[in-house]
């Protein structure tokens, strides 16, 4: 896929960790509002294996789209990624982070420090105009008030940790103009991990044939950003003077909790749920490892036999979650920072429609068991 540069007035521009959730819609964003005049690519996933949908193949196969393999935690690599005849692109959306759950620390140190900076250190040479690192809202838990940009920081997963850390470096990366965001659990066509291993929860349980339990209670904080509202916030944000160096926490207007989205899940499917309560959820923390293990174990081979029994053979969602998600921890995001640069939401809460094309979606690809859906 080479490149056809048109209007030379528009943007240049790199997603790295392109073929990824957000890299993919970024890129769907950029094309669809006709927003640049090329598009590169970066990942270590080729876009024929990445589980594209019929839209994003489309998009991918789009002139202005150009494709680059690279290994972003080998600095050469990382160099070739940017490397252009045209000279330097005008704006970096890091979107490439280690994300697999139950990773040592070492992976995630390279997978998202090393990473991260080797990409800030080569967009600072490049003097590109914004490189804007997609970070994780997951940096301190209250249920109290909403956790503001300048809060105390106390990340609560491993990925978080090493964000955190990325956050603090790339200030001391001399010449770099850059500005980080902070998304709540972000959801929409191509999710994989965000809110997608509940629905195929939920769709277990149909398939069960019995409720849907939770641990803690309806009232978790689980705020949410819709990719489309992600993407386009990354832009505005980008092409703003007066946001660079700052932090920005991205979610919606909704305040969602594990409440909304179980209604929501259970809905869909047509499902009854209840959750556990603080009480016996606390026992159940006394011995977390064991209680994930079971609760996983109980998931996989009901959804692995819904699968078969829909003829799919192979697909990437499962309901797996990794424990630490499963923790009594808040994801409660101040957003009015983004509000006050003039920024709104196309969708401005999490809604049963929108839930609901996620699963269709992958329906229409055959990764996810149409019987199961109403």
């Amino acid at each position: 896929m080479a490149a056809v540069h048109g209007d030379s007035t528009k943007a240049r521009v790199i997603i790295l960790g392109g073929c990824g959730f957000i890299g993919r819609n970024l890129a769907e964003f950029l094309v669809s509002n006709n927003l640049a005049s090329e598009v590169r690519i970066v990942d270590k996933v080729p876009p024929q294996t990445a589980w594209l949908n019929r839209t994003h193949q489309e998009i991918f196969d789009n002139p202005i789209i150009n494709f680059k393999s690279a290994n972003l935690i080998n600095p050469a690599s990382c160099q070739n990624a940017f490397a252009s005849d045209e000279g330097p692109y005008d704006y970096i959306f890091n979107c490439a982070c280690e994300t697999k759950p139950g990773q040592t620390d070492p992976v995630y140190k390279e997978g998202i420090l090393k990473l991260s900076l080797n990409c800030a250190r080569e967009a600072a040479k490049q003097n590109v105009k914004r490189f804007v690192e997609v970070s994780t809202g997951h940096m301190c838990s209250s249920d109290k008030m909403p956790y503001k940009e300048d809060s105390k920081v106390e990340p609560w997963t491993l990925v978080a940790k090493w964000k955190n850390q990325v956050e603090e470096e790339l200030s001391k990366v001399p010449e770099l103009k850059f500005t980080i965001v902070r998304p709540g659990i972000v959801y929409g066509l191509g999710d994989r991990h965000g809110l997608a291993p509940r629905l195929v929860i939920g769709a277990v349980y149909k398939h069960l044939g019995e409720m849907m339990k939770l641990l803690w209670s309806k009232d978790l904080k689980m705020n949410t950003v819709h990719v489309t509202d992600l993407c386009r916030a990354l832009w505005h944000l980008a092409t703003r003077d007066d946001t660079i160096g700052q932090i920005y926490n991205i979610v919606d207007q909704g305040d969602s909790t594990q409440g909304t989205i179980s209604n929501l899940v259970s809905d869909i499917f047509n499902i009854n749920h209840d959750y556990w309560g603080t009480m016996l959820s606390n026992v159940c923390k006394a011995d977390m490892e064991s209680v994930v293990d079971e609760v996983n174990d109980k998931h996989m081979g009901p959804w692995a036999e819904a699968c078969s029994q829909n003829g799919i053979e192979n697909t990437p969602l499962t309901p797996y979650i990794d424990q630490e998600l499963l923790y009594n921890k808040h994801l409660y995001l101040d957003n009015s920072k983004l509000l006050a640069t003039g920024f709104t939401f196309s969708v401005p809460n999490i809604t049963r429609e929108k839930l609901k094309e996620i699963v269709d979606d992958y329906v229409s690809m055959k990764l996810f068991p149409g019987s199961l859906v109403l």
